[in-house]
């Protein structure tokens, strides 16, 4: 388990306090000042996120204790699944076999979305010769198929330099390797295995930042705390460049590398009343300033409230069938009834 690390506060950066009643938003029963402990563990893409949230949620509720770390997307299910945390955050919808785990253990869990993230695609800050990559030519790169004969930027393009191509990425235990896998390779978890790995976003940051001839991908929020080190390219998917952003991820034309995030809030705990807080004030109108100021796209006005009253009602299980990452899944999927049947479809074939 790894300890909350001093090199992310960065990501902090003071951010204001935002007033949370005294009493649980809807439910009309005050409960008096907050106190206890909230313990949240998971993806390391949601960890900026929640210590953001933690940091503004204290602001107003100073006897709350929390204790946030990350293990990765899959690390943290380990966690939640067995009872050891309150909040898993999670950079991919929850898998069967981890909801197998959840049930067997008797966490029933309450699904959250809190935000979208871009994914980026990054290289050294000094790499002229790289300003868009095709998700064609990404596969190229990281296809099981890759491993040890892919390892020079001009086998990827005939025009890049003979130069060798080294690799960083999230290691197994990442959502985001899970989710990159399938939108790119086509196969989750299905990717070369010759490459510097981490379930630490920073260990990618700072390898890619310390090689030129370096190529990787991570969380947008890590690229944007450290964008004076990296420098991120651009994804052809068939209609032109596209570079993240919130506008490309609202419109849509950042795919397939646009992706929600989510907590999964486990019920029982949510029966205490600072764990129950902490969940909705992921999801109230004021706080979607957090998941902007880190570097993600706040999630629309009606899926907040959605989801403020799902947390509220107790509804537990997954909205996307508890099969692990899905790609297609647009800004406003949560609140668009055609939309969402179009995606489970598609996982039922």
């Amino acid at each position: 388990m790894r300890s909350i690390s001093l090199r992310l506060a960065r990501f902090l950066g003071g951010a204001a306090a935002v007033v949370v009643a005294g009493s649980l938003a809807g439910c009309g029963k005050p409960v008096g000042p907050l106190s206890g402990k909230v313990t949240v563990d998971g993806s390391t893409t949601v960890f900026p996120l929640s210590k953001a949230m933690a940091e503004a949620f204290r602001g107003s509720n100073p006897a709350v204790q929390f204790a946030i770390e990350f293990s990765g997307t899959g690390g943290g299910f380990k966690k939640f699944c067995t009872g050891q945390v309150d909040i898993a955050g999670a950079s991919r919808p929850i898998n069967s076999v981890e909801s197998e785990q959840c049930k067997a253990q008797h966490i029933e869990y309450i699904e959250v979305p809190v935000a979208f993230d871009s994914l980026a695609v990054v290289v050294n800050a000094k790499n002229s010769f790289v300003d868009c990559l095709t998700v064609k030519e990404l596969k190229v790169v990281w296809e099981p198929a890759a491993e040890g004969r892919t390892s020079q930027w001009n086998q990827i393009r005939a025009s890049f330099p003979t130069q060798p191509l080294v690799l960083f990425g999230p290691g197994k235990d990442s959502g985001t390797f899970d989710y990159f896998t399938l939108a790119i390779v086509g196969t989750q978890s299905s990717s070369r295995g010759d490459y510097t790995k981490s379930e630490d976003d920073m260990v990618i940051e700072h390898g890619v930042a310390g090689d030129p001839n370096a190529l990787g991908y991570l969380g947008y929020a890590y690229y944007q705390a450290y964008k004076e080190q990296l420098k991120v390219v651009a994804v052809d998917n068939g209609r032109g460049c596209i570079l993240p952003s919130a506008a490309a991820v609202v419109d849509g034309t950042y795919q397939p590398l646009s992706r929600p995030l989510f907590v999964y809030v486990n019920r029982a705990a949510a029966a205490r009343p600072e764990v129950q807080a902490f969940a909705l004030f992921y999801v109230a109108p004021g706080s979607g300033q957090y998941a902007e100021k880190v570097g993600y796209v706040p999630l629309p006005t009606a899926t907040l409230a959605a989801q403020a009253s799902r947390i509220e009602k107790g509804v537990t299980g997954s909205v996307l069938g508890g099969q692990g990452s899905v790609t297609g899944i647009t800004f406003t999927w949560f609140d668009d009834d055609k939309e969402r049947d179009r995606v489970r479809n598609e996982l039922v074939r």
